[in-house]
C-alpha cells in the first residue's frame, strides 16, 4: 500500500458556512444578510405579524362581536344514536365515550329528541330538550337531570 492509494473518508456532515471572508468567497461584505436594517443586525427578533413599522393588519381591521368567556359548550346526542343500547341500560356520558358516540366530555352532554326510541333506558345527562324527555318516557324510560 502506497501513500497515493490512501483515499479520504467520506464523512456526511456539512461544513459551517464562514461569512465575512472576502468578496471572493461569495459571502463577504455583507455576508448574505442583504442591505441594511434590523434583519442585517444580530439579535434581530421581529414576530410574524410584524410589518415594519406600519400599523398591522390586525389592528387596521375593526373588531366585531363578543365572544363570552363564560359560554357553555355540551357534547350533542339525539334519542336515536341511544337505541345502540340494551333495554334497562343506565347511559351517562362515561357510557357514551366508551360507545363512541361522543369523542370528548365538555362541559356535559345534550339530549336532542331527533329520531325514535323503543328501548327503555335510563338517560342521565346535562341537559334535555322538551321533545328528548317526551320520547325517552314514552319508550318506558327515565331522564336524571345532572348539573
Amino acid at each position: 500500500m502506497n501513500l497515493k492509494d490512501v483515499k479520504a473518508i467520506p464523512f456526511h456532515r456539512k461544513r459551517k458556512k464562514r461569512v465575512g471572508r472576502g468578496r471572493g468567497s461569495g459571502m463577504g461584505k455583507t455576508s448574505g444578510r442583504g442591505g441594511k436594517g434590523a434583519t442585517a443586525r444580530s439579535g434581530n427578533e421581529t414576530s410574524i405579524q410584524f410589518e415594519g413599522g406600519q400599523t398591522p393588519l390586525y389592528r387596521r381591521l375593526p373588531k366585531r362581536g363578543f365572544n363570552n368567556p363564560f359560554k357553555k359548550k355540551y357534547a350533542i346526542i339525539n334519542v336515536e344514536d341511544l337505541a345502540l343500547f340494551e333495554n334497562g341500560t343506565k347511559v351517562d356520558a362515561e357510557k357514551l365515550v366508551e360507545s363512541g358516540l361522543i369523542k370528548k366530555l365538555m362541559d356535559g352532554v345534550k339530549i336532542l329528541g331527533d329520531g325514535e326510541l323503543k328501548n327503555s333506558l335510563t338517560v342521565v345527562a346535562t341537559r334535555f330538550t322538551k321533545v328528548a324527555v317526551e320520547k325517552i318516557k314514552a319508550a318506558g324510560g327515565e331522564v336524571k337531570i345532572i348539573s
